[in-house]
């Protein structure tokens, strides 16, 4: 068996149509939506509705740590406009032309930067969602755990530790745990190029020592300072950001 991981594909739709090339399936492990490229401010729907200007500045905010700032401003700029109705509008367009993308089949859960509740209506037969759910692949049994903690950020799919260690308890024992966010280990949660911790799980990091599954995979963070670690019997994995790299990360047995 070949299984391809992705994640952080942020509106990668091209890659995404080549990325389960050559594999038995496809995971994917979310951020769909391309909100704002950090690297490049001209793209995402934040640019596309405030220009380039206001893109550098808010990220130069947010790489600072100025997050009540960053707040700020985003409260002038969406001031007067149906911020909600806006996102939507851009997101479903994002959404129509990544889901189009994915080959069958496709297992998927969602980042941080995801609106769940939309999903259904772009999910085609091949591509199955999965969020405190497992699946068989392969004879191998996967756990699949979506979305990101509450931070700063305040990104569309953030949720409570409580409800999240709730998900990962629904899933017993598994050879192959995929997430979103990292296990709560600096060295897998410090993005080297933002120069900041994201938030990683507690719970999940209790959840590898105790189940000992033989991989978890996880991205969201971009740049991280170890992309691979062992913990106990398990590879701790970030299978990469999708978005600038294009490659999937293989699994094969």
């Amino acid at each position: 068996m070949r299984v391809h991981v992705v994640s952080d594909v942020h509106g990668n739709a091209e890659g995404l149509a080549r990325a389960g090339d050559g594999a038995d399936a496809l995971l994917c492990l979310g951020d769909l939506v391309l909100f704002l490229d950090y690297a490049d401010h001209s793209r995402g729907i934040f640019p596309d509705l405030f220009g380039v200007e206001n893109a550098d500045r808010i990220v130069e905010l947010r790489t600072q740590g100025r997050f009540a700032e960053a707040r700020e401003l985003g409260r002038r700029l969406w001031d007067g406009m149906d911020r909600d109705a806006a996102i939507e509008t851009a997101v479903r367009k994002q959404y129509a032309e990544l889901f189009a993308a994915f080959p069958e089949p496709t297992y998927a859960t969602f980042g941080n930067v995801d609106i769940p509740r939309l999903w259904p209506e772009y999910a085609r037969p091949g591509t199955r969602v999965l969020d405190g759910e497992r699946v068989e692949i392969g004879g191998l049994v996967f756990g699949f755990v979506g979305g990101g903690l509450q931070s700063p950020m305040r990104t569309p799919y953030e949720i409570d530790d409580e409800t999240y260690a709730a998900k990962l308890a629904a899933l017993g024992d598994v050879d192959v745990l995929c997430s979103h966010i990292p296990p709560d280990v600096p060295e897998l949660c410090y993005d080297t190029v933002a120069r900041r911790f994201e938030r990683g799980s507690a719970a999940l990091l209790e959840t590898i020592r105790a189940v000992r599954p033989r991989y978890a995979l996880f991205g969201h963070v971009h740049q991280p300072l170890a992309r691979r670690m062992r913990i106990g019997a398990t590879e701790c994995v970030n299978v990469g950001h999708f978005a600038s790299t294009g490659t999937p990360w293989v699994l094969e047995w």
